[in-house]
């Protein structure tokens, strides 16, 4: 699926591209071009068909990386008086929290271990609990450590109590089934360098159309007035400033090719294969993964650091690129790890290459004991 000796890049993002979502970059763009608009047009309306949502959704597009579109999104859907709940058990979600304290929204932070996933009871007793909640953000696939998250059990006790849901699916959306029609949500936020297999530089918003409609006053900031952006598109076709014109003609290509896979179903599935690929060849090799099967997600996969005196990170990251592969450090608090993607454009046998240059790795650092500390104490 690679084509070129640049190096294969198992991140959360940005990934490897095909080479038919780059050649898409090779061509220049009118922002206020015709041609260029029914792309924007185009995108949009694929995206909304993801989720299975009709009319009563839209997709609002944004400049940006991702988190653009995350602050977009709690700075347009929560009124100013209103009080978001954010379970954290990971990096992302974290970061959800800053933004709401930087937007000066009242936030609560409910607090999940960095192993276990956010689940709809705990969220349902959180609201039980505090009545003057209005929302809930959740992110779906926490990438910090790669868990999945209960978006179905959150929506749930979301749409019981009457509360929003805004949803980061950053590392979810176009790789794990969500339905709107059984998950309903006021707001989803992706982006174009995640799943879709895309660049980076654009973010997007999945909303229901009254949400928007409804929330004219409340941004703190005129670049990501999400209702300005929507009103804009609808009256002229055009984005309100400069548009990243090659991200955007890239994430046609990208969607093109993710409906010729299967869409969703067919990318979650590679995925997946990718992820058991990596699991079961780094386990030969010793390695452990820091979470259990039953809540990995077929995006990113954290390992704990070998206890060998021998291994470092900045080392080990140097050998591994060497042998053609990009991996990414650890971002838990608590225990030293590395992370492993499974997303873009790679498949299977992609996993087995990456897991013969680690074991080349270990022997080219002179690395014995792969065995984490934990696990040894436990031996």
């Amino acid at each position: 699926m690679i084509v070129g000796n640049e190096p294969i890049l198992l991140t959360p993002g940005p990934l490897t591209t095909s080479l038919a979502t780059k050649q898409a970059m090779l061509r220049d763009w009118g922002s206020w071009d015709t041609a260029f608009n029914d792309i924007t047009r185009s995108i949009c309306r694929d995206l909304v068909a993801v989720v299975n949502a009709g009319e009563d959704y839209v997709c609002v597009p944004l400049q940006g990386s991702g988190t653009f579109s995350v602050e977009a999104s709690i700075g347009n859907l929560v009124p100013r008086a209103g009080k978001v709940l954010v379970p954290n058990n990971g990096a992302y979600c974290a970061r959800i929290v800053k933004i709401c304290k930087y937007l000066n929204r009242a936030v609560v932070e409910l607090p999940v271990a960095e192993d276990q996933p956010a689940t709809g009871v705990m969220v349902a007793a959180a609201l039980d609990a505090d009545s003057s909640i209005t929302h809930v953000a959740q992110v779906h696939c926490e990438t910090g450590a790669g868990i999945a998250n209960d978006l179905a059990g959150i929506a749930q006790a979301c749409r019981q109590r009457g509360k929003g849901l805004i949803v980061d699916a950053m590392s979810s959306f176009a790789a794990l089934p969500i339905d709107v029609r059984t998950i309903a949500f006021d707001a989803l936020i992706a982006a174009s360098g995640k799943c879709l297999e895309g660049v980076p530089g654009m973010g997007f918003v999945i909303a229901k159309k009254s949400v928007i409609e409804n929330c004219a006053g409340n941004s703190h900031s005129l670049a990501m007035d999400l209702n300005d952006q929507y009103v804009y598109l609808q009256q002229t076709t055009q984005w309100r400033y400069t548009p990243p014109t090659h991200v955007v003609a890239a994430l046609r290509a990208a969607i093109d090719q993710f409906l010729q896979e299967g869409g969703q179903p067919a990318r979650g599935a590679r995925y997946a294969a990718n992820c058991a690929t990596l699991i079961a060849g780094m386990a030969a090799l010793g390695f452990r993964p820091f979470l259990a099967p039953a809540v990995q997600a077929p995006i990113i996969v954290t390992f704990h650091a070998p206890a060998d005196p021998a291994y470092d990170f900045k080392s080990f990251y140097a050998r591994v690129r060497a042998h053609g592969y990009i991996i990414y450090p650890g971002k838990l608090t608590q225990v030293e790890t590395f992370r492993v993607g499974c997303i873009g454009a790679i498949d299977a046998n992609e996993m087995r290459n990456v897991v013969t240059a680690v074991a080349e790795t270990l022997r080219d650092l002179g690395i014995k004991q792969v065995a984490p500390i934990l696990a040894r104490r436990a031996a």
